[in-house]
């Protein structure tokens, strides 16, 4: 990832310079992937019985 291309996704995620401060690049990113999950909708959600399978 390049400098420009990570300050761009701290602007998505409206992060600020004083922000990045406090936060590690990976952090940030886990950041970004978050907020790009929240929008996914899962046809089937797990059950216990699934858990206990697995």
């Amino acid at each position: 990832m390049t400098t420009p291309l990570f300050l761009l996704r701290c602007v998505q995620i409206g992060l600020s310079l004083s922000d990045l401060d406090l936060l590690t690049i990976g952090m940030v990113n886990e950041i970004f992937i978050k907020k790009d999950n929240d929008d996914i909708q899962f046809d089937y959600k797990a059950t216990q019985d699934d858990f206990d399978k697995f």
